[in-house]
Formats: C-alpha cells, sequence, structure tokens
C-alpha cells in the first residue's frame, strides 16, 4: 500500500491497524480514518495534548468542528508549521494529509531496535554517560553523614571540596627562543625552574593558582591595551617609545621617592643659641603658639623681658586671692562680703594689667612699622648714594680726558670706527651663517607641519580602525548571541531523530531526480533530432520548390500544360504550408490540454466539490439541530 514512507513501525502499525486492504491511496481515506489517525499518533507522542478527545468521530456536527479544531490546535503546539485548522480533517486534501501525518510520523519515538542501529560518535557517548552517571546519583536518596557508606560518603560528602588557595607562579616571561632574554635567564628557565606542578605546597591549589595567573596576565594586558588607546595615541608616540618613558618617569619618580626616605629629618624649631632665660619665657607663654617659639628679633625679646614682671606679679596676687579665700562655707556674711570685694578688686587689677599689655603689644607694633619704614629708607639712600657715585666716576674721568681733548677725540673716533667695522663685519657672517639657517629652520617648520599632518592622518585612520574593531566586535556579540539562540533552538529540537531514515529518504529522492533528469535528457534529445530533421527537411522541401519554380516558371510562358503544372504546383505548396501550420497549432492545443489536464487532476486531489457537498450537507444538518434546539427551548 503506497500511502507514504514512513519512518517509524509504530506509526505503521497505528495506520495498519484496522485499514482496508482494498485502500490504494491516501485519496480514499475517510473523514473518520483520518482523525483517527492523528488521535492515534497524537495519543503515542503526548497524550496529554489529546486527553479527552476520542478517536471516533461523533454525529453532530457541532462536536466534530470542536474536536477538529482540538486537534488543530494540539498539531500546533507539537511545532506544526503548516496551515491547519478544523476543514483540515473534516475537509480534507491529499496533499495537506500528507503533510500533515508524515509530520506525525516524525514526531513518534524512536524504537529500540532503531536505536542500536544508529552510530554513536565520542560526543554522543560522553553525553549518554554523564546523563547516566546524573540520573544514577538523583536516584540515590540523601542519607545523613552518620548513616552513609564509604562508597555515598564520596558522593554525598564534602571530602572532594577545597578552598580556593593560591600561590605565586613562576613562568617565563618571553620565549626562550628571543635574543631579548640573556643566557643566564635561559639557562635557568631551562635547568633550574620547577615545573608548576611542582611549585605549589598541595595538589590541589594548582588549578587555583593557574586560574589567578592566567586572569591576572589577561587583566594586565586590557589594561595596557586601554591605557595605550586612550593615553599612547593621544602621545602621538610609538608604541616602544611610549611605554619606554613611562618606565623611565617610574624610575625616576621611585627613585626620588627613595631619596626623600633616606634624608633624616632635622629639628630647626629652636635655635642652639638661645639663652636660658628666653627658653623661660616661652615656656610661660606656650599657649601663644609656634609663632613665638622661634628665635625671634630683639624688639620681641624687649617686650617680653619688659612685661614679665607685671605678669608675675599679677600672678602672684591671684596666688594670694586664692590663698586667702577660706576654706569653709560657714563663714559669716561679712566675711564673704569682704572676699567679694577683694576678688572684684583683684580682677579689676587683672583687667588693668592685661589693658596695659594690649597697650604696650600695640605700641610695639607701631615701633616695629616705624623701624620697618626707617630700614625702607636706608636702603633708598643706599641705592641713590651708589648711583651718585657711579656718576661722578664717569664725571672724574671725562674731567681728566678734558686735558688732551683732541687726542682722546681721535682716540674715540678710532675706536667708534673699529667698532662700526667689527660690527659690519660681524652682520656679514652673521649674514651667511642666517641664510643657510634660515633656510633649514623653514625645511624643518615644512617637514614638522608635514609630520604633524601625517600622524594626524594616522591617528584618524587610527580612530576608524578602532571604530571598526568595535563595530566589528559588536558583529561578533550579536552573531554570538544569534548563535546561542540557535544552539538552544538545535538543543530544543527532537534528539530522536533517526539518520539513516533521512539519509535512505534523500538517497532515494536523489534515485529519482537522477532517473527524471535521464529521462529528461533522453526527451531532450529526441526533440533536438526531430527539430533537426524538421529543419533539415523544411531546408530541402524550400529550395526544392525554388528550383522546380524556376523551372516550370521559364517553360510556363510557352506551354499551356507546364502553365497549369505551375498554378497545381503553387496551390500544393500553399496547402502543405497550411497543413504544417495546422499541425503546430494542434501540437500547441494538445499542450493546452495536457496542463489543464493536470490542473483538473491537482483540483481533483484536493476534493473541491466533495468538499463543498460535504459542507452543504454538514450546513442542513446544522441547520436541523438548531431547529431541533430552539423547539426544545421552546418546549422548556
Amino acid at each position: 500500500m503506497a500511502l507514504f514512507y514512513p519512518r517509524r513501525k509504530c506509526f505503521l502499525l497505528l495506520l495498519m491497524r484496522e485499514l482496508p486492504d482494498e485502500l490504494q491511496s491516501l485519496r480514499e481515506f475517510s473523514t473518520e480514518m483520518i482523525v483517527e489517525a492523528v488521535v492515534r499518533c497524537l495519543r503515542v507522542i503526548d497524550p496529554s495534548l489529546v486527553s479527552g478527545i476520542s478517536h471516533m468521530l461523533p454525529p453532530g456536527m457541532s462536536a466534530r468542528f470542536r474536536i477538529g479544531m482540538s486537534l488543530a490546535q494540539a498539531c500546533q503546539e507539537l511545532g506544526f508549521q503548516g496551515e491547519v485548522g478544523y476543514q483540515t480533517f473534516l475537509y480534507s486534501s491529499e496533499p495537506d494529509i500528507r503533510q500533515l501525518l508524515m509530520f506525525l510520523a516524525e514526531k513518534l519515538p524512536r524504537d529500540s531496535s532503531e536505536d542500536t542501529d544508529q552510530p554513536i560518535g565520542k560526543s554522543r557517548a560522553l553525553q549518554r554517560a554523564i546523563a547516566a552517571k546524573i540520573r544514577e546519583q538523583l536516584l540515590l536518596p540523601w542519607v545523613p553523614p552518620s548513616c552513609r557508606t564509604a562508597r555515598l560518603q564520596r558522593m554525598q560528602g564534602s571530602c572532594l571540596m577545597r578552598h580556593f588557595h593560591t600561590q605565586r607562579l613562576m613562568l617565563p616571561e618571553k620565549c626562550l627562543s628571543s635574543d631579548a632574554v640573556s643566557s643566564d635567564v635561559r639557562d635557568f628557565y631551562e635547568n633550574y625552574l620547577p615545573p608548576v606542578t611542582a611549585q605549589v605546597f598541595q595538589r590541589a591549589e594548582l588549578a587555583a593558582s593557574l586560574l589567578e595567573r592566567s586572569l591576572a596576565d589577561v587583566s594586565s594586558v586590557q589594561e595596557r591595551e586601554a591605557e595605550w588607546k586612550s593615553q599612547g595615541l593621544a602621545s602621538r608616540l610609538s608604541h616602544e617609545d611610549y611605554w619606554q618613558r613611562k618606565h623611565q618617569r617610574l624610575q625616576k619618580r621611585v627613585q626620588e621617592q627613595l631619596r626623600q626616605c633616606s634624608q633624616c629629618p632635622t629639628d630647626s624649631q629652636f635655635s642652639a643659641g638661645a639663652s636660658g632665660d628666653h627658653i623661660d619665657s616661652l615656656k610661660s607663654f606656650g599657649s601663644r603658639g609656634k609663632q613665638e617659639q622661634g628665635k625671634g628679633s630683639q624688639c620681641t625679646r624687649t617686650e617680653k623681658f619688659t612685661f614679665r614682671p607685671e605678669l608675675v606679679s599679677s600672678a602672684g596676687l591671684m596666688a594670694v586671692a586664692v590663698e586667702s579665700l577660706p576654706s569653709s562655707r560657714k563663714l559669716d556674711q561679712d566675711n564673704r562680703t569682704q572676699q567679694e570685694e577683694e576678688v572684684t578688686s583683684l580682677q579689676q587689677q587683672l583687667e588693668q594689667l592685661s589693658m596695659q599689655i594690649d597697650e604696650a603689644g600695640a605700641e610695639v607694633k607701631k615701633l616695629n612699622l616705624g623701624l620697618m619704614q626707617i630700614e625702607d629708607a636706608r636702603k633708598q639712600s643706599e641705592l641713590h648714594v651708589a648711583e651718585n657715585e657711579d656718576v661722578m666716576k664717569v664725571k672724574r674721568q671725562t674731567v681728566a680726558l678734558l686735558s688732551d681733548a683732541e687726542n682722546n677725540l681721535s682716540k674715540l673716533q678710532l675706536v667708534v670706527e673699529s667698532s662700526t667695522k667689527r660690527i659690519v663685519h660681524l652682520a656679514s657672517q652673521w649674514e651667511k651663517h642666517r641664510v643657510p639657517l634660515v633656510e633649514q629652520y623653514r625645511e624643518l617648520k615644512k617637514l614638522h607641519q608635514s609630520r604633524e599632518l601625517e600622524s594626524s592622518r594616522r591617528l584618524s585612520d587610527i580612530k576608524e580602525v578602532h571604530k571598526q574593531i568595535r563595530t566589528a566586535a559588536e558583529e561578533a556579540k550579536r552573531k554570538e548571541v544569534l548563535y546561542k539562540q540557535l544552539l538552544t533552538d538545535h538543543e530544543s529540537l527532537p534528539k530522536d531523530v533517526s539518520r539513516a531514515a533521512y539519509t535512505q529518504r534523500i538517497l532515494e529522492i536523489v534515485g529519482n531526480i537522477k532517473k527524471q533528469k535521464e529521462e529528461i535528457t533522453k526527451i531532450l534529445l529526441d526533440t533536438k533530432e526531430l527539430q533537426k530533421e524538421i529543419n533539415n527537411l523544411t531546408g530541402k522541401l524550400d529550395r526544392t520548390f525554388a528550383v522546380t519554380d524556376e523551372l516550370v516558371y521559364k517553360d510556363a510562358k510557352r506551354d499551356e500544360a507546364v502553365r497549369k503544372a505551375y498554378k497545381y504546383l503553387a496551390a500544393l505548396h500553399e496547402n502543405c504550408s497550411q497543413l504544417i501550420e495546422t499541425i503546430e497549432d494542434t501540437g500547441t492545443i494538445m499542450r493546452g490540454i495536457r496542463d489543464l489536464e493536470e490542473q483538473i487532476e491537482t483540483e481533483a486531489g484536493k476534493r473541491t466539490l466533495s468538499n463543498l457537498e460535504k459542507i452543504l450537507e454538514d450546513y442542513k444538518c446544522i441547520k436541523q439541530e438548531n431547529m431541533t434546539l430552539l423547539s426544545h427551548i421552546k418546549e422548556a
């Protein structure tokens, strides 16, 4: 029974379980058989999709429409991309049903015998082993630590867990074959540097140390690239010059820091020649700040030593007043008033002393200002005296020269002439040196401008390249996202698809195409041969007619019988041409008839008339059901 090519044995069993033997094509399937086949396939694929749907069509049309809509929705949820609806099942056509049944056949589960026939690759075997191991571990229940066996302790315990401890690994920084590595360093790397597996104290720390080292290398490279893109390109230096200058700057900074740290700080707050009295006065006036801790001027020390006895006397008075206060709280009112009067008097004296101190300080400030003004006037007078001395020296020399004025004037004139000649000579020499220097300056300026233009052009090119790199990176990211999406779609596709069945179908299709191609080539060759023969015969006929026409036309002028033969010949040629045109038109009509027959066959395959008749019958049934429902409603 050539229904279609099934991919699963269970699909054949589902369709051929109760099918009659007289069925020879899918076109002969009835609506009930199509619905039953689809429902049975959906039950095998996913029973939840057709839960509550019977494989037998009910007699009512409304129930049939509901079943058709449910089946169409189930097929769409299963992933069917074609057009499907209730009309696909109730008013079916052969191509739609064939496509739907082929889709359901592909979705059926794989047989175990078919799985064993498929070749298994290494990745597939590894995935199956991992899945089996995970499935085995998931099936094991969790057991408390005190009740675990040795096997469960290895699987569920924490004995295999390790802390993320790292150690610093020493690796060759450069390639050993390069010239930048010295012989000693190369000898150390080759003979004395232990491998990374021997540089860690514990075996479990090797992976963590390698991960940290690789991450540090990657981050350092990324930081260098980012710095070069942000600062290196703006400096307009080459890659090596930029990093060399940065290395030199870092070396200078480290040397300065070491030099500053190596110098011992000196305490210059107090001078070595300070007197003991001055130190005592600084101690007594310690609250005045750091400005009075230095050596100070003579006026400042005079002020301090002048007002020191008054301060000492006021302090003594305060001490006497404090000692004179009674310690007992049970004194009479007179003693209290007397003490208050004494305190007020002492406070007044203290205020007077502080006022005197302030006035003395203001006077000292005025004296200091006057002293500064006097110092400025003295300096100005010294400058004026120095200027007058210079003027006097010049006048003295001129007076000395006036005694022999003529000789001195001649000497002065000679000196002036020699000076002018020397100036002219120097000017000519300078001009000789200036011209090539100016030309060199102009050339260097042009070269500098050209280099600036070239550097700006290269900088713009580099920016454009970076822009292209960014766009390429964005495109790569977009393609990576698309790749991940396609990978997820690929993973979501069913993995139980039989490759052997696909290859067999492809080989059969390729074989059929080859056969059809061979038949088409044969037909084309026959057509070419026929066309060639027709062209030869047509040419021969035209040449024969031309020769005959010429010969008969010559004799037709003299003989009446030949004239009649010439007329018959022309009529025969015209009839033959009309016959050829009629044959060509007949061929065109036959081709149109064949096309129409093919269209009729395709339309007949769609069963349009039968579907229309079914639709009319279903419409009448629905109308009758509606009438019965209305009558029941009226009776109720």
